[in-house]
């Protein structure tokens, strides 16, 4: 019975021992991070978010609430050349490769961090010749020189007690988390910025083609005031009110052009080349498709998927993980320690028995007094999560607001253009009516050159607002976060663990 019972105690005690090991490593101070709440709203204008435009320059945008984003969404302008400029891009832009390789380091850090979970091993070699003297230790004797070599090896283990090592590695995924995100961020920032960067050089270039005609019929109207200048039917000021407009019109030329230059320069750099050696394709504004169905994300869709959100979020879950580790600085920490070593005077005797050394033990340590720093280091780190969380805040308004400004400027450049167009068609009616009565002999030359410099004008002013439409298109994807969840082609993220597995 005495037996028994001391096998039940001894099974009890190695029971408590694995109980308390348990406890201690499901232990963890610090906050456990919850991802925000997605706000309530359910729609980001005031009122009411627009379903649809009216239709302009032949076409309306409808808008979809909770359709999908296509990850390649720049495709819907339906144009090849595009395509090929954002496929070159994204095969050579240096800032992409730039957050692609940036990326690469915080997963590999985070790989790295891990190793704090395993015992750490090291072994050492040494071979010495000292001459030792028996007199340093209060000894009668003489000196005697040897050769003295040592192989020996140890491990040591520290226990992850209080979880401050578990938030360490926390706050390295969270840090993979945002450069993850700001990787997406490059990738959407990038091709927008080609989009809208093909789309102004479009319309500048049918702008320049446009103003030079309009330069001409001004020029014809100089000519003819002239004419009626030297035959005394008109006064001079006509002719100097005409050759003052001649001269505005030409300013906006050169205007145009450097902004041409400026465009071309960009889109070169874009693709990760010098603008010397790269020129890019022609790309006319009438080659772009308006996407008539646009897709509206959800609020609480919206702040899952936008980069910059994603990146407040992680800087706030790194934060949090922040918190953990400066209160485990506060606490204990324990190490688990051994080694073994052999000892000889020459090699063929490292083996012997009498050369053999070990030690084995733990040590505990803890912060008695460090001047208030570990305890303002916690405090520091409760107020950059604060801030982390506020920002977080201010980042998610933002996005909510920028969708809004969206969507209204969309619906405002329909009904501009739709305003524009209908200028247009009135001026090119009036255009139609002059020359018909110029060959009735009822209006002169001039009155049909004036007629169609304003048709003209009317002509550059449609062109600007075509390619706002198209550029305020491109915002709205961007605004949504440019559709990077539904491309199946990226890489998975490393999952998430508190210790190796």
């Amino acid at each position: 019975m005495w037996a028994q019972s001391r096998t039940d105690r001894r099974r009890a005690g190695r029971c408590s021992v694995w109980l308390l090991a348990a406890l201690a490593a499901g232990c963890a101070v610090g906050p456990d991070y919850h991802r925000p709440e997605a706000p309530a709203v359910t729609h980001y204008a005031n009122g009411a978010d627009p379903s649809a435009t009216v239709a302009a320059h032949g076409a309306a945008q409808r808008f979809t609430p909770g359709a999908g984003v296509a990850a390649d969404w720049w495709q819907l302008f339906g144009s090849d050349r595009l395509d090929s400029v954002v496929g070159e891009a994204l095969r050579a832009n240096p800032g992409l490769e730039a957050a692609e390789a940036s990326l690469r380091q915080s997963e590999d850090n985070l790989r790295a961090g891990y190793g704090i979970f395993y015992p750490q091993a090291e072994a050492d070699a040494a071979a010495t010749r000292q001459r030792f003297s028996p007199l340093k230790f209060g000894s009668s004797g003489s000196a005697s020189i040897f050769n003295l070599f040592t192989l020996s090896a140890s491990v040591s283990y520290a226990l992850d007690v209080f979880g401050g090592e578990r938030r360490m590695i926390e706050g390295l995924h969270a840090q993979v988390d945002l450069q993850r995100a700001t990787e997406q961020a490059t990738y959407l920032t990038l091709i927008s910025n080609i989009v809208n960067t093909v789309v102004a050089r479009a319309a500048y270039r049918a702008e320049v083609d446009a103003t030079n005609q309009l330069i001409e019929l001004q020029r014809q109207q100089v000519q003819l005031a002239q004419v009626q200048v030297s035959a005394g039917t008109a006064p001079y000021s006509n002719v100097l009110s005409l050759k003052s407009q001649l001269a505005s019109t030409e300013a906006t030329v050169p205007q145009l052009e450097q902004r041409l230059s400026q465009a071309d320069d960009l889109l070169a750099t874009l693709v990760g080349r010098a603008p010397a050696e790269w020129s890019p394709p022609a790309i006319a504004l009438v080659e772009l498709t308006l996407p008539a169905e646009l897709p509206v994300s959800l609020p609480s869709e919206l702040v899952r998927q936008r980069p910059d959100v994603l990146i407040a979020e992680a800087t706030a879950h790194g934060a949090s993980a922040n918190i953990g580790v400066a209160t485990a600085a506060l606490l204990p920490s324990v190490t688990l320690s051994g080694s073994y070593s052999a000892n000889s005077t020459t090699t063929g005797q490292l083996t012997a028995a009498g050369g053999r050394a070990w030690d084995a033990g733990a040590g505990l340590t803890q912060p008695l007094f460090e001047g208030g720093t570990l305890w303002y280091r916690r405090n520091a780190a409760l107020d950059q999560y604060k801030q982390a969380s506020a920002l977080y805040r201010q980042v998610v308004l933002g996005a909510f607001a920028q969708v809004a400004d969206t969507l209204r400027a969309l619906e405002h450049d329909a009904a501009a253009l739709k305003a524009q167009d209908e200028a247009l068609a009135s001026a090119e009616e009036a255009l139609h009516l002059v020359q018909a009565n110029y060959q009735a002999g009822l209006n002169t030359y001039l009155d049909v050159l004036a007629a169609d410099a304003q048709y003209h004008q009317a002509m550059i002013n449609d062109l600007q607002m075509v390619a706002v439409r198209y550029q305020d298109t491109v915002a709205l994807y961007v605004a949504l976060g440019g559709g990077w969840w539904t491309e199946t082609a990226r890489a998975a993220p490393i999952p998430y663990r508190s210790a190796p597995p």
